[in-house]
């Protein structure tokens, strides 16, 4: 069953990606998209409904079907250090996962390929230190 919901949920996000791209002719790069929601212009308007739908269907998801989302086993501080630093990454990379990762794969780009492999590097190396070297729990 795991397989399957994998299997729909990047089908989903394959889908929305390619239906942005085809009707409003945006990468669906998530750090861009929030960036852009933050902005006072007249395309700031899709992008918070963009994320809002994201924040929406996270919380229909945890309420319709609790076990679908587990409880975090870390801590507030923690999960806050980990989105500075994603965050902080996704600037530096000229994006985060989901516009590289999923939308430059897609378009054969080059820079995208790269910057993935660079993330899944060093998320790799990361969860090796963290879990390894620091003795967190897997």
């Amino acid at each position: 069953m795991r397989v399957l919901s994998s299997l729909a949920g990047g089908a989903m996000i394959g889908a929305s990606a390619s239906l942005l791209l085809l009707f409003n002719g945006r990468v669906a790069g998530i750090s861009g998209v929030l960036s852009g929601a933050l902005e006072r212009t007249p395309e700031a308007h899709w992008r918070r409904l963009f994320v809002a739908g994201l924040v929406a269907g996270g919380l229909v998801l945890r309420f319709a079907l609790p076990s679908a989302l587990p409880s975090p086993d870390t801590s507030l501080l923690r999960a806050i250090a980990a989105g500075l630093l994603v965050g902080f990454g996704a600037r530096l990379g000229g994006g985060c996962t989901s516009g590289h990762g999923v939308c430059g794969i897609a378009r054969l780009s080059v820079p995208s390929v790269v910057s993935t492999l660079t993330f899944m590097a060093t998320g790799m190396l990361a969860t090796g230190v963290v879990c390894h070297l620091l003795g967190a729990p897997r």
